[in-house]
């Protein structure tokens, strides 16, 4: 196996953002990209920076990264794409921290004509600005989870939804594709939805609201993991047992969840991958090699089963 190199990060007190790499050898022949990363907030995000950062380092002899963390500053984020433009990087990558005031800053690198790549996030720019986006199909992961809860219930029994931040797109897209998909199996039933924040505590809190509120609740559907977490220790503080009496489906694919339905009181949970390096590596190379892509390259994900989870656990990177 090919020796791993790790890429030694320090912090530029002059430009305010971490930064990996040197200057650009040009002469390599490599594919040279700069990525420009949000910050390390969370062990979804941790995840997928490790991926780029770990598939780039498995491939040092055709790949070259110049990587940025900004440190949750937009401002930051905005001086690591112009340092790219300066290098004269071939692609580069950012996950928006914010969806707006981008126009000046990909304008310098469209005129200097260098393809961007937004990853896991989008921003609200013309088209003309960016070459394509690798990310989540929100909308497709909330049908998935439709069809396993009524896979889970039989079509028939009583349902609550833990829905995520309010107008965040995550939680707006899954509440549609879940709706939509349930409004094909009419003897389940929507008996209540309401925000629980896309936090474990929340989540709890809304979900001991529901106990006391309905007397028959077969299944609880989140918009993601934390929050249905949250909810299997209400349900457990009730007297009932989750995953049995009361189904749980949720979104994300954390590691948690996979504990839970080893533990049998969680059933699915619906893959929203952070995993985006070799997809993003793909579409750099094809951009470099003057390829036209799709505004949208869909992130790949699975659904995962309890009856799967303890074979699944030990994979799991986030």
């Amino acid at each position: 196996m090919k020796k791993l190199t790790v890429v030694l990060m320090a912090v530029s007190l002059l430009t305010g953002f971490a930064f990996a790499g040197g200057k650009k050898d040009a002469s390599s022949g490599k594919l040279i990209v700069g990525f420009a990363q949000i910050g390390q907030e969370s062990g979804w995000r941790g995840a997928e920076t490790n991926s780029i950062m770990f598939y780039a380092g498995q491939n040092l002899d055709t790949i070259q990264l110049h990587f940025a963390d900004a440190q949750q500053k937009q401002e930051n984020q905005i001086k690591a794409v112009r340092s790219f433009i300066q290098m004269g990087v071939d692609v580069i990558g950012l996950a928006p921290v914010v969806e707006t005031g981008w126009e000046t800053v990909l304008k310098e690198a469209k005129d200097a004509g260098i393809p961007v790549i937004f990853v896991d996030r989008m921003a609200k720019v013309s088209d003309d600005l960016y070459a394509t986006f690798i990310g989540s199909d929100f909308i497709d992961e909330g049908m998935k989870a439709a069809k396993e809860m009524a896979r889970l219930l039989g079509d028939n029994g009583n349902v609550v939804m833990l829905e995520g931040t309010v107008g965040a797109s995550a939680a707006i897209d899954r509440q549609k594709g879940f709706l939509d998909e349930m409004a094909k199996h009419p003897n389940i039933k929507i008996i209540a939805r309401q925000s629980g924040d896309f936090t474990r505590a929340k989540g709890k809190e809304v979900m001991e609201s529901f106990l006391k509120s309905y007397s028959k609740i077969d299944g609880v559907y989140a918009d993601n993991d934390d929050m249905v977490l949250g909810a299997i220790e209400a349900i457990k503080e009730a007297g009932k047992k989750p995953g049995t009496e009361i189904k749980t489906i949720s979104v994300d694919g954390v590691k948690g969840v996979f504990e839970a339905m080893v533990a049998g009181e969680a059933n699915v949970t619906v893959e929203c991958n952070p995993l985006l390096g070799p997809q993003f590596f793909d579409a750099a190379k094809r951009l470099k090699a003057g390829e036209k892509l799709p505004k949208w390259i869909k992130s790949e994900e699975g659904v995962f089963r309890r009856e799967t989870a303890a074979k699944d656990i030990g994979s799991r990177q986030y």
